[in-house]
């Protein structure tokens, strides 16, 4: 495809108007509209927004280019657009942007166009084109510019293929070293080739022979061979989604975000010449990554999950905060009639009211869309709600005397029902006819949706995990407390199974029911320290995993291990929620074991708490005081060192 028929001059903005970031888009955004690319403004605009906020598109040199593949485009296209002043788009070099291209790539389109993308990406970085493209005045001229530097790049990379066969069939040497490398952005559409072009471009300079793989939208391009990657001296995965990495075991190799690439190429080239990067040693979930790269489903479903989580995170942690410091304020300050308290405690409660659905919403969200968003929030909500919660004033439960909320398990499974609910109407709905497309969003989608999850949650999640709570109290009370280690074992460790949910708060009802009906219990009371060491350590024990292994996990949980230390000193285990839903397989096992661990410890060294709540701020409250806070540190150590060992490296 000529790179014309894509970036047409009735599209070109030589004028921008904008002044902002925002402002650019919109007015870029709403001009394709105007044009007939795309024909929905508002999805195309959240999916653009949703790019930057992976990653600035603002490439430094004064070009911006934002782009999105999505449903809204009905046809391939690139929007041209000059700002003589300049905007502050947060590029990566922090200086204005002046030249912005908008990228409209539909879902499903061919590789011809996806091809002429990349050739685009790639003649961006020639600072002579872009010169030349800020001197330009007319759209006519800005063709002409793009025409001439894709013919030229189109012979450059010919002339680049023969030297890299010719260099793949010689002996490496010192004098003329050979790297492979691969670059890939999570849309694959501008990053990815503009990576690969800086990455030739440098090793052409430095003397270096090198063959870069790129896994963009149009596929993987110049897939590197077992032979290739034999003989290179070094790897060079510049790379924000999973690529194969199981090939490149036993290799020195730099992993690294693609912007790298894009910014600093030399740094990454010197640090393979220079034997600076780690041996890479595959694991055995290494060999399923190329899979995931593609859009697996487990791959969606980890996205899926991590958009309601991303989303939760605040609340979780506004709310425990203020939790946490209304119990300062309880045991040192006024106590639990303190007007400071009272507020204090109601704003973090009411933020937690929240945590659950918002969770299940934006699953629901990232799956079916906006319209999925509604279901989603009230399928969470009902997951929360059993009998006697909110004061009686819901049901959400065919059972009418349950007695537990189905928890943040049940909000997962509330987002994920509706989710795809609503891809089902969608495609039940896709046929009929356009005389009624405006009641699809305003009317059919919000009643059926709410309708099904509303069923499905009122008639079979909340039953489900009300039997189950049902189950587990009653061999609570049959366990009895003859055996008391055994018992503040369970208790410890059901405490860190779903963190709110059934097996959760059967363990704290069956202790403070104990401790209600008889305060002055020294049984009681140990039971009480059993839960609440069962609670403290899960949000311990992520604060240590993210502490000492960081490697481990991606920014946004480092950021969200740190408050978990307040969270776990103040008996708030939602803290550690996040970690649970976005690893279930690993956090909530190592949680357990850790629990599990310290309960026995309290049954065994006969620690007694008698307080409902409260953690380590009614310390001064325990029979053992060392002994509550030993419990504690070694089930967390254990728990956070188990997870921190088990959890694969981070890649990203």
């Amino acid at each position: 495809m000529d790179i014309r028929d894509l970036l047409m001059t009735d599209l070109m903005i030589m004028d921008l108007k904008a002044t902002t970031k925002n402002e650019v888009i919109d007015e870029m955004v709403h001009n394709l509209f105007v044009k007939g690319i795309i024909d929905d403004e508002e999805l195309y605009k959240k999916d653009i927004l949703k790019r930057e906020a992976e990653s600035s598109t603002g490439m430094g040199e004064g070009i911006a280019i934002p782009h999105a593949h999505d449903t809204a485009v009905k046809k391939p296209a690139v929007m041209f657009a000059r700002s003589v002043n300049g905007v502050d788009y947060q590029s990566m070099d922090g200086q204005p942007a002046h030249l912005f291209f908008m990228i409209a790539a539909p879902e499903g389109g061919d590789n011809t166009h996806l091809q002429a993308l990349a050739a685009l990406s790639q003649v961006l970085m020639n600072p002579d084109v872009v010169n030349a493209l800020k001197a330009a005045d007319t759209p006519q001229k800005v063709q002409d510019i793009f025409a001439k530097a894709i013919a030229q790049k189109e012979a450059e990379n010919k002339a680049q293929e023969e030297r890299e066969k010719a260099a793949a069939n010689q002996p490496a040497d010192d004098s003329r070293p050979y790297i492979v490398a691969v670059t890939a952005c999570p849309n694959g559409i501008a990053h990815t080739y503009m990576a690969e072009e800086n990455l030739k471009k440098q090793a052409d300079k430095m003397g270096v022979d090198i063959k870069v793989e790129t896994n963009g939208s149009e596929g993987i391009k110049h897939r590197l061979t077992a032979d290739e990657i034999k003989r290179a001296k070094g790897v060079i995965v510049a790379a924000d989604k999973k690529v194969e990495m199981a090939r490149f075991d036993g290799k020195n190799l730099v992993n690294k975000p693609v912007t790298d690439a894009i910014k600093a190429p030399e740094k990454l080239i010197n640090e393979v010449l220079e034997d600076k990067a780690p041996v890479f040693h595959a694991s055995a979930n290494d060999a399923t990554e190329e899979s995931d790269s593609t859009g697996s489903v487990w791959g969606d479903i980890y996205k899926q999950l991590m958009n309601g989580i991303s989303h939760m995170l605040p609340f979780v942690i506004g709310g425990g905060i203020l939790m946490a410091i209304s119990f300062i304020v309880e045991q040192y300050m006024g106590g639990a009639k303190s007007p400071a308290f009272i507020f204090l405690n109601n704003a973090g409660n009411m933020a937690f009211a929240f945590m659950v659905p918002v969770l299940a919403a934006y699953i629901a969200e990232a799956i079916g869309d906006r319209p999925a968003l509604m279901p989603g929030f009230v399928g969470g909500f009902m997951a929360t709600v059993y009998g006697g919660s909110f004061g009686g004033a819901y049901t959400a439960n065919v059972m009418a005397d349950a007695k537990s909320a189905a928890g943040f398990l049940g909000g997962i499974a509330a987002g994920f029902i509706a989710g795809y609910l609503m891809v089902g109407l969608k495609k039940l709905c896709a046929h009929l006819p356009k005389s009624v497309e405006g009641m699809k969003p305003m009317l059919i989608y919000p009643v059926l949706g709410l309708l099904f999850i509303a069923l499905i949650m009122y008639f079979i999640i909340n039953p489900i995990f009300s039997t189950i709570n049902i189950w587990i109290t009653n061999f609570l009370n049959h366990l009895g407390t003859g055996n008391l280690v055994v018992l503040t074992l369970v208790l410890a460790g059901m405490m860190a199974i779903d963190m709110g949910g059934p097996f959760n708060k059967a363990a704290y009802v069956f202790a403070s029911g104990a401790f209600a009906n008889d305060p002055k219990s020294v049984v009681a009371a140990t039971l009480m320290a059993a839960v609440m060491v069962g609670g403290m350590i899960p949000p311990f024990a992520t604060a240590i995993a993210t502490a000492f292994f960081p490697n481990k996990f991606p920014e946004q949980e480092r950021r969200a291990g740190i408050s978990n230390w307040v969270l776990g000193f103040s008996f708030i285990t939602e803290g550690a929620i996040p970690f649970a839903t976005a690893d279930p397989g690993r956090v909530i096992p190592s949680c357990v074991l850790g629990s599990a661990i310290g309960g026995a410890l309290v049954g065994l060294w006969h620690v007694s708490v008698p307080a409902p709540h409260g953690g380590f701020w009614v310390t001064p409250l325990a029979t053992n005081p060392l002994g509550y806070i030993a419990a504690v540190a070694i089930g967390s150590i254990i728990a956070g060192v188990v997870l921190g060992l088990w959890k694969k490296e981070h890649k990203g």
